[in-house]
């Protein structure tokens, strides 16, 4: 499936059960110390659905397709502004790639409009965040030539 053939457009309100479907998968790996999958669930799935329904104005949600027309991942931009410059940024706040997708291209083909987009849109960075027990994204974040920007460290209160 690596020779696959995708498409993007904008999210539909069809696509919702889709996009949020996929919620799972991040955290299908080892989450940090304090932070649960229950917590982590409800709380990307919480901000996906504000998202998908009042459409904020810096909020852009792309789907990809199979050649068939069959969504296989999303990606969710924002744009933001760097603390440091006050320039735009373009924010990956959610990208995910259906499981039977994985390995198929489709996560980089997401990765690469998200820079396509912040090229168009004059941004000075493309960022996203990332937990450190998701090795997979990480190495491909890596490979696509993301670098360490600013560590966010964080210790539970008990």
């Amino acid at each position: 499936m690596s020779d696959a053939t995708f498409l993007i457009r904008l999210a539909e309100s069809d696509d919702d059960e889709f996009i949020l479907g996929l919620v799972p998968r991040f955290v299908d790996f080892p989450l940090p110390n304090g932070r649960s999958r229950s917590d982590c669930l409800k709380g990307i799935e919480a901000d996906l659905v504000k998202h998908l329904d009042e459409q904020p104005s810096n909020s852009y949600i792309f789907v990809a397709e199979n050649e068939d027309g069959e969504p296989v991942g999303f990606v969710h931009l924002q744009k933001t502004k760097d603390f440091f410059t006050h320039r735009d940024n373009c924010h990956i706040s959610d990208i995910a790639v259906a499981e039977a997708y994985e390995g198929a291209g489709a996560g980089k083909f997401l990765l690469d409009h998200a820079y396509g987009w912040a090229k168009e849109h004059r941004c000075q960075f493309v960022t996203l965040a990332v937990f450190p027990g998701n090795e997979r994204a990480r190495d491909m974040y890596m490979k696509q030539g993301f670098d360490t920007d600013l560590m966010r460290m964080a210790k539970p209160v008990r």
